[in-house]
Parts: structure tokens; sequence; C-alpha cells
């Protein structure tokens, strides 16, 4: 099976646990992996035969800028349930969001969630 990869799409959301997240914001970045076959859209080249980068990052978009959550695994979460029904061709979907710079002791890059979804 292939695989299409989009990685590091950045955003800035209004969540994190603490209340003061939640108001200023933090910066993600996220990374989907569809496992699809892509034969019938490389032979037609045909964008209907595969993943609209666009249609993905609008979905993403949508649950990165909408109601504020605490924790990174609902964002993930969501993110994966919204894209893996608006693309039923995909056989499987790996989701992670990472969170940049999170409020902690020390100096830390990211924080980040992985999530699948098989088919």
């Amino acid at each position: 099976m292939d695989k299409l990869v989009l990685k590091g799409l950045k955003f800035r959301g209004l969540h994190g646990f603490f209340d003061e997240e939640r108001v200023e914001g933090n910066d993600f970045e996220v990374d989907v992996i569809f496992v699809i076959s892509l034969e019938e859209s490389a032979k037609k080249d045909d964008i209907s035969k595969t993943i609209d980068y666009s249609k993905a990052q609008e979905i993403i978009a949508s649950v990165i800028y909408g109601e504020s959550k605490k924790l990174i695994e609902t964002l993930t979460f969501l993110i994966g349930q919204k894209l893996y029904s608006f693309f039923p061709d995909v056989e499987s979907l790996e989701v992670k969001v990472r969170k940049m710079n999170p409020p902690m002791p020390g100096e830390t890059e990211y924080s980040e969630v992985t999530m699948s979804w098989p088919r």
C-alpha cells in the first residue's frame, strides 16, 4: 500500500491545560500519514483519486482554530476522526500533533501525541 504524507503543517491555536494558554495561544505542528492506493491517481493524473492537500489542511485547521481544548490528545483524536470520515478510501491514517515549547520547567522543543486509525 502507498503513503501520502503531509508534514509540518503549522498553526497557532488557543489550546492548553493552563488558562493563559487558552488566551495567549500556542504554536502547533501537525503531521499526517495517509495509507491509500495511489496507483489510479498516478495513472490518471486525477486529484479526485487521491488526498486533496487543501481539504486535509482545511479539516485540520477547523480543529486547531475551533473550540479550545486542554489536551493535545483531544486535538489529535478530533483531527483523526474528521480526516478518517472525510477520506473513505484511506486504508489507515496516522496523525501527530506537536505543541511547540510547552510550558514546563526547563527548555523543551515540543510535546507530541501520535494516534492511528486502521480500517
